[in-house]
């Protein structure tokens, strides 16, 4: 379930979702929100996403969080021009 706020997150968790996702969240605020999920459900996976690039990955990454999307990587991603014949 996509989350903007802590609140989002727990309630999510709370509803019986396996995977939340904290999108578009400062670092600071994003570990805060994921050590408050974990804390009250600690087998749901919490995913970050929004705005990461490999430049900012470092502060995206932590304790609570257990998976990192990073769109930068298809949406940034130069075009290849080819063919292919069979």
């Amino acid at each position: 379930v996509e989350c903007s706020s802590a609140e989002e997150a727990l309630e999510a968790a709370g509803a019986g979702a396996d995977i939340v996702l904290l999108d578009n969240l400062a670092p600071q605020e994003l570990h805060a929100a994921a050590a408050r999920v974990k804390a009250a459900h600690p087998r749901v996976t919490v995913e970050a996403s929004g705005g990461i690039v490999l430049e900012t990955l470092p502060q995206f990454l932590g304790p609570h969080i257990d998976v990192v999307s990073m769109g930068c990587l298809t949406h940034s991603a130069p075009a290849l021009d080819f063919a292919l014949r069979v």
